[in-house]
Formats: structure tokens, sequence, C-alpha cells
């Protein structure tokens, strides 16, 4: 794990390489730019022969035969849940509950007011009518990814909540279907990759259109939701995991260490970054991250990861340090200082802030109770994390009444007339000649 000082003449381009590396594939541009051209083709085909197209790829991709039957019923899901431990069944439906009660806080409520003229203004607050989810599988299982994105849109209030997955060979991991049932999933379909995202965008036979799909997936996945927004909405391009820790020289060593590597073993693209003031604390976590790597059941990838993207770098001051992490804008990050809330006052970009040395990124991802999907590669300078905002939509309210829009009606028709737009100008200039006759 490489040690670099903020000084460096190599510190920027270290900065840069977190900031690209998620920009493709390790075939570089000319692969991404392929890999966008398999997914548009995928997209089409979908598009125009419906679950034919799925099926097919799903064979192709997956290894399995669906046999015409995409969706799973419900006697799959209430066998998936029966396989559930208890004690397992207790901690899904722990956090499902935890997810719940914070998000229950943001919901919006829709407001009106009527001005000084009798106008009624306001914004009307409505859920969206049909969510898609996406949740990775086939060889792994996410029941965490279920939780965090249909207990949101639930919340809403949407009406109906899809949810698409890759199957295994024996199907969907019960885990993930358990998941699903105690969320409150509407319909779960066993396809993946960019083939279930044209199919939630479109709709086929089978599968019905969505208005926005969230979750995370492989670059087919984000290229395809890439390609579809605007036929859909989505939630966001998740790039490549990462943490960063900002520490100032307190506390054990071991614990930075084993946070940075919880993020290291998600892949290989992943980044794991200590910014402190300490050198002796930076030479401790370095060799703890050392010997820690040995032990990991995932360590091939996390090393790959740490070699490539792994940094402690060491800051003067922790205002530098909180400087150095808005430029990074990491999805995770955690204050391991003494005073973490005096810190956060100075930190303007992040994801998610994990406040104190007893609060470790994993227990975010599982159940704390705010969502664990967040922005990546830097996204967190103007994006924020998945939340029941994502799953609705406001409309505007104006209502004039005839006093209101004699009085303000003038001066529409005015502006209008500055802009060139007649019609604009005519028909509000109509209204206020009806009230003068």
């Amino acid at each position: 794990m490489r040690l670099i000082n903020s000084k460096d003449k190599g510190f920027k381009a270290f900065l840069s390489s977190l900031a690209e590396r998620g920009g493709g594939d390790a075939g570089g541009a000319r692969s991404a730019l392929s890999i966008e051209e398999r997914v548009r083709n995928i997209l089409d085909d979908v598009r125009k022969r419906g679950d034919r197209a799925v099926s097919e790829y799903t064979s192709r991709f997956d290894g399995v035969d669906l046999k015409g039957r995409l969706e799973v019923g419900k006697k799959e899901v209430d066998r998936a849940f029966k396989s559930v431990p208890k004690k397992d069944m207790a901690i899904l439906e722990l956090s499902a509950s935890r997810i719940e009660s914070f998000h229950r806080r943001q919901l919006q409520n829709s407001w009106f007011f009527t001005d000084t003229d009798g106008t009624v203004l306001g914004s009307r607050v409505t859920p969206l009518e049909r969510a898609g989810i996406y949740v990775p599988g086939g060889k792994a299982a996410y029941p965490s990814t279920v939780l965090m994105n249909a207990i949101p849109a639930k919340v809403a209030g949407v009406d109906e909540v899809v949810m698409c997955s890759p199957p295994g060979k024996d199907g969907i991991n019960p885990y993930v279907l358990a998941a699903a049932r105690i969320a409150g999933v509407d319909r779960i379909f066993s396809i993946g990759g960019a083939q279930a995202v044209g199919a939630l965008a479109f709709g086929t036979r089978s599968v019905p259109k969505v208005d926005k799909i969230t979750g995370p997936g492989n670059i087919y996945v984000a290229t395809a939701k890439r390609l579809v927004y605007g036929a859909v909405d989505i939630d966001m391009i998740a790039g490549p995991s990462e943490i960063l820790v900002i520490n100032d020289g307190t506390g054990d060593a071991s614990w930075i260490a084993a946070d940075l590597l919880s993020q290291a073993e998600h892949d290989e693209l992943a980044s794991s970054v200590l910014i402190t003031t300490s050198r002796e604390m930076a030479g401790l976590v370095i060799k703890e991250v050392t010997a820690r790597l040995k032990a990991l059941r995932r360590s091939t990838i996390a090393r790959k990861s740490i070699e490539n993207y792994g940094a402690v770098i060491m800051a003067q001051t922790l205002k530098e340090a909180a400087a150095i992490s808005n430029r990074i804008a990491p999805e995770h990050l955690e204050l391991f200082v003494e005073k973490p809330f005096e810190l956060m006052g100075l930190i303007r970009n992040a994801g998610a802030i994990f406040l104190g040395r007893n609060t470790p990124e994993a227990a975010g991802d599982y159940l704390a109770g705010p969502n664990h999907t967040l922005p990546t590669g830097g996204t967190a300078r103007f994006s924020s994390p998945l939340g029941v905002e994502d799953f609705i939509k406001r409309s505007s309210v104006i209502g004039f009444t005839a006093d209101g829009i004699d009085a303000l009606g003038g001066y529409v028709k005015r502006f209008a007339e500055v802009e060139g737009l007649t019609a604009h100008a005519e028909s509000v200039g109509a209204r206020i000649k009806r009230r003068k006759r």
C-alpha cells in the first residue's frame, strides 16, 4: 500500500487515477465502445422481440433455460422464504425495519398557498406508478440490495415494484427472494444483464414497462441503464466502490485496515484511501493491511485493488485532509477521529459520512438505516444517496382568479411579446379583454 504526501509530485496524478478508474474496462476506450455497441444491440433486440430475446440472452450469458417462464412464481418464493434459517430471517427483518424507519423521515408532502391577489400556488407530490429494481445475482447474493432499493419505493407509495435478478443454475438465491417478500416486491423476474434493463425500460409480453430503474450492476448493466435513460428514469450510473478514512492519529490501526479492506474485497477497481496527520499511524495501517490481506477469502481481488487504487496520504492538518476528501468526493467517508462532529463541518462532498471510531462502513451496508446505494466516482459533488425522493415526482400547481390574471396579465403579455411569442401574449390578452367588456 503506497504512502503519498499531499505535497508529492505524484499526488495529483494519483487523485486523477481514482477519478478515472471506473471509466471503462481493462481494454480501454476501444473496448468501452465495443461494450456500448454490444449493449445497444441487445437493447434493440429486446425492444423488437421481447420475451424471446430476453430468454435467448439469459440462456447464452447465464447458462439458464427459462423455458418461457421469466417470472418467479409465488410457490418458489414461498419455498425460499421457508428455507432461510430463522436467525437469518430475523436479521433481514431487523434490517428492513431500520431501513423503513429511516426512509419514512424522507417523506415529502404536497403544499399550497394563496398569494395576496388570490392566486393559488403549490407543489403536488405523487409517487411513481411502477419502479424496476435490479439486483445482481448469479454466483453472488445481495439481499441487502433488495431491501435498500425496494423499501424506499414502497415508502414513497409506488404502486408496483418489479425486481429483476439473474438466476443461477438453481434459480434466484433464496435470501434474495426472502428479502423481496419482506420488502414488499410485487413481481420478480429471473433475468439479468442488459436484457433485463431493456425489458424493464421497454416492456415485453411478460415484463411490464417501468417508470424508473434503480440498482447496481456490472459494466453491461450500467451501460444499458445509461442508454435507456430518457425512455425511463434511472437512479445513477454506479461505478466501483470506494472508501476514504480520515484519521488524526488516534484509535486502533487494525480497525482502519479492516475498514479499508472491506471495500477492497469488492473488486479490483475498488478504492481504499486513508488520509492521516500521523506518520506513525500511516506506517501501522500499511503493516496491518499487508498482514490482513493474506487471510482474506477474496485476497486476490483485494490485493489488486490495494496495489492499484489503495493509498495512505499524509496531510499536514485535518483541515487539509477534509479539503483533499472534498476533491475526491468519496462514496463512503469515515471520520475516524476524536471529534467527528467538528470535522464534519468541513465536509462538503461525500455519499455517506460515518462518525467516529465505532462506526464501520459495513454497518451502513446492511442495517444502520440510511441507504447504501450511493454516488461513486466523485459524483457526490452533485448527487445524493438513493431515497424516497427518487420514487416521487412533483407537479407545480397554479390557479389564477379573475382578479389575479387582471393584475398580472399585462406583465405576462408584455414578457411574451419581448420574446416574440405572440400566441402566448394573445392567450393572456384574450382573458384581460373579456374581463374589460
